[in-house]
């Protein structure tokens, strides 16, 4: 049995988010990269550029790359042959707690959702924890914006609809979306499970690397049409038009009723942001 302390874990989580607010994955600034190259419309090509440069000065200045530095989401997978000295859920938000005031990060939790009062310290976090075989704990942090969470959406599809209903809700969501994710996007798409967890499959899926493609090939094949069909629509980097609507996108399915065929869309913008330690 191998111990790790709550207060190595409260490091870890606090240099998570500060790391993570700085820092694109290098999977998406190679996408914005390989996007400005081959974007043909020159006002959305301009703009691709100037988003370039916002995440090159953040990386170099060591400030955020936006100014919302978004809710954290903390995934946990904590091997069972670990014991956690101490509260594992209190050292998750004393972690968010400290790299948001310590990192300067703009605070933007509320305690209640309906009298609005900012806790102050951008906590509590969303923890999503698993028990996994092993005696690693692996931790990653995804502070998410809500102008792109606010583009979200979930429908209960039935068996029926099939693929091609999932097709035509995917690109439903972005067309309505518009320009207010600030795109070019990155999706995160879930398919099956049921209520919730679709939702949080939607969620994952944001975290899976745009530069490798979905083992299952029904699934790869799927995910290129869908971004095939996204990009198609115009909306473009900001909503100003051209090709680039959608740097990248995923799926990951899970068994669900024979009676159900949930489907849930989780839009983030260019900055998708995670990073990810292994204890």
């Amino acid at each position: 049995m191998r111990e790790i302390s709550a207060e190595i874990i409260a490091e870890t989580v606090a240099r998570l988010c500060i790391e993570a607010n700085r820092n694109l994955p290098q999977d998406v600034a190679c996408a914005l990269a390989c996007a400005e190259d081959a974007e043909p419309f020159a006002p959305a090509k301009d703009l691709l550029g100037l988003l370039r440069q916002n995440e090159r000065i953040a990386r170099e200045t060591r400030m955020p790359i936006c100014q919302d530095t978004g809710m954290a989401v903390v995934f946990a997978e904590v091997g069972q042959e670990v014991h956690i000295t101490g509260s594992f859920e209190q050292a998750v938000n004393e972690g968010v707690r400290r790299g948001y005031v310590e990192g300067l990060l703009r605070k933007s939790v509320v305690g209640d959702p309906l009298r609005r009062i900012n806790t102050g310290d951008n906590t509590p976090a969303v923890l999503h924890t698993r028990l996994v075989p092993g005696d690693r704990v692996t931790i990653t942090v995804a502070p998410k914006g809500f102008g792109s969470e606010n583009m979200s959406r979930l429908t209960m599809l039935t068996p029926a609809q099939g693929v091609q209903g999932v097709k035509d809700f995917v690109v439903d969501t972005v067309r309505r979306a518009g320009a207010n994710p600030c795109p070019p996007m990155v999706l995160g798409i879930g398919v099956g499970g049921d209520f919730e967890g679709v939702a949080e499959l939607a969620k994952r899926a944001l975290m899976l690397p745009l530069d490798q493609p979905n083992p299952d090939p029904f699934y790869a094949q799927l995910e290129r049409e869908l971004l095939e069909a996204v990009n198609e629509t115009g909306v473009g980097p900001q909503g100003l038009g051209g090709k680039t609507t959608c740097l990248g996108l995923h799926v990951l399915a899970g068994a669900t009723h024979i009676a159900g065929l949930p489907v849930a869309v989780n839009v983030s913008c260019h900055v998708t942001r995670h990073q990810t330690a292994v204890l």
